[in-house]
């Protein structure tokens, strides 16, 4: 069995599980909401959890923004929100 690791969110180190999907590791970790709303400015953050909407957006390693829920967390990755 893989040991459990962190990831950098925001300059914070947030634990995860092996094969835990970055939101998955974010909302373990008491993180709600990482983003909001253009209009409104809205808290969001895991809304379906599998993929449909895009309320979690995130940046992993300076890539292009893609759902958390989808996201595997690996060993060093470095998670930028908005």
């Amino acid at each position: 069995m893989t040991e459990p690791f962190h990831i950098t969110v925001d300059g914070r180190q947030v634990p995860v599980s092996p094969g835990q999907s970055i939101g998955a590791a974010l909302h373990a970790a008491g993180v709600r909401a990482w983003r909001s709303t253009r209009f409104g400015g809205r808290p969001r953050g895991l809304f379906c959890g599998i993929g449909v909407c895009f309320d979690c957006l995130i940046s992993v390693n300076g890539r292009t923004p893609e759902r958390a829920c989808l996201a595997e967390a690996a060993p060093g990755d470095e998670v930028t929100t908005s």
